[in-house]
């Protein structure tokens, strides 16, 4: 009985531990330096299961192209510079994220849970060629976000098509 109790104080002061690490920064991970539109892309997805991309085929060395590729978010009637708008407004009003950079055709925000204060990264660019806007989303720590980041762009999507 006494291994199950000592077993029991390991498992909670781990768990406190855990939350005091997220709350001091420790699991925020560093942010990209190499994020943005480059030769009409962005950055590739990751090559572990916690990102996707509207533009995952772009990488096709990358394993997990297939896997990452999302829908690109549709213009609201065609207009490139009210979709960034209104893109804008929804992150604005999105818990947990911050719009880091804005330019007319591309925003960089950053998306930090409550509790372990993990961060993600989220990159929207108008692309003029394709008349959609292209996201990527990614975090920056571990392996696995239980679809967290797919599910975020879904949300997004929804949350604009109702503006």
């Amino acid at each position: 009985m006494n291994w199950l109790i000592g077993i029991t104080l390991a498992l909670v002061a781990i768990a406190v531990l855990a939350l005091l690490a997220g709350q001091i920064g420790w699991l925020k991970g560093s942010a990209p330096t190499d994020l943005g539109v480059r030769e009409g892309r962005l950055k590739a997805p990751a090559t572990t299961p916690n990102s996707v991309s509207s533009q995952a085929a772009l990488w096709p060395g990358n394993p997990r192209a297939a896997a990452a590729q999302i829908d690109p978010l549709p213009l609201k009637n065609g207009d490139g510079a009210a979709t960034m708008a209104a893109l804008q407004e929804v992150l604005r009003q999105t818990p947990g994220a911050t719009v880091v950079q804005t330019q007319p055709d591309y925003i960089y925000a950053q998306f930090t849970t409550p509790l372990m204060k993990y961060t993600d990264d989220v990159e929207f660019w108008l692309d003029p060629t394709a008349g959609v806007v292209q996201v990527r989303s990614a975090s920056r720590l571990g392996e696995s976000d239980m679809n967290l980041n797919r599910k975020r762009v879904e949300r997004i999507r929804a949350q604009l098509a109702q503006r």
